[in-house]
């Protein structure tokens, strides 16, 4: 089981700090969340909470991720940086491309693009992008934006996008994809790349999910091995448990350490301390 740190709400002053302990203490990786505004009313409930309330309190910080990821991969040599999730149909493909190669080259490669198709109406109003046929346009997008990160000249005909012969530098190493949702349609669009995202759900869950997921991979002709399955889990707190989310084919955790220890309003050092703690606690330093 690998485990990333969500920086998920945190001001950006800690970003830096918790960034380099997760460097230097072994973590697999940094999870960042990506919304470009947070709108005062919404037309959309938000659909990960029973209520449709929001989880987060207005002015929190949504620093822009791919400038994020290029400063965090100057002050740390190896974690990697997922987005959980990026929403490039709010974007057009030709900046996300831009954006996400140009980070994955200044990391040196420890850049891993997770995707989702939205749920914000508002926000897509907003950035001047359609919301319907999303899902469509963005599995679209995809397939551009793997063009684009090719070296040499490229061209694409699409639906959606027709784009003339050109080419894009610099040519970024390797960007595995992984697709957030937790519907059917999500895990249909995950199975056809390289891994799955989870929102914050039980490990039962996650596990009905994750055999889903690698069922639809079968099912397509594509290898389960190698298929990253990363997902935070609600009541996972013990090694048993994380245990036996990595037998039923969980790859990685999403987690904020410190909250088993200091809670939502932990000081940064108290938020680095719960790093340390989390993982002695766990046992992954023997």
């Amino acid at each position: 089981m690998k485990f990333y740190v969500s920086l998920a709400f945190l001001d950006v002053d800690e970003l830096v700090p918790i960034a380099r302990a997760a460097d230097e203490l072994g973590y697999e990786g940094i999870a960042i969340p990506d919304h470009v505004v947070n709108l005062e009313t919404l037309s959309t409930p938000y659909p990960y909470t029973a209520d449709g309330q929001r989880r987060w309190q207005p002015f929190t910080h949504w620093p822009d991720p791919w400038v994020l990821v290029g400063a965090l991969a100057q002050v740390t040599s190896r974690v990697k940086f997922v987005t959980t999730v990026y929403i490039p149909g709010m974007r057009d493909p030709f900046s996300v491309a831009k954006a996400v190669g140009t980070a994955a080259c200044l990391s040196g490669g420890r850049v891993e693009f997770g995707v989702g198709v939205g749920w914000c109406r508002d926000e897509f109003e907003l950035m001047g992008q359609p919301f319907e046929r999303r899902g469509k346009r963005t599995d679209e997008m995809l397939e551009l934006i793997a063009q684009l990160w090719e070296p040499g000249w490229t061209s694409f005909d699409g639906e959606f996008y027709d784009v003339p012969r050109l080419e894009m530098e610099p040519t970024p190493p390797a960007i595995p994809i992984y697709v957030g949702g937790l519907s059917e349609v999500a895990l249909r669009r995950a199975a056809r790349h390289d891994g799955w995202i989870g929102d914050l759900i039980t490990v039962e869950q996650a596990i009905a999910s994750t055999a889903r997921v690698l069922e639809l991979r079968a099912e397509n002709g594509l290898p389960t091995e190698g298929f990253e399955v990363i997902s935070p889990l609600a009541d996972a707190y013990l090694p048993e448990h994380f245990e036996r989310a990595s037998a039923a084919g969980i790859t990685g955790n999403i987690t904020m350490p410190w909250m088993f220890y200091s809670g939502p309003y932990a000081s940064t050092t108290e938020k680095i301390d719960g790093m340390k703690r989390f993982r002695a606690d766990m046992g992954l330093d023997r």
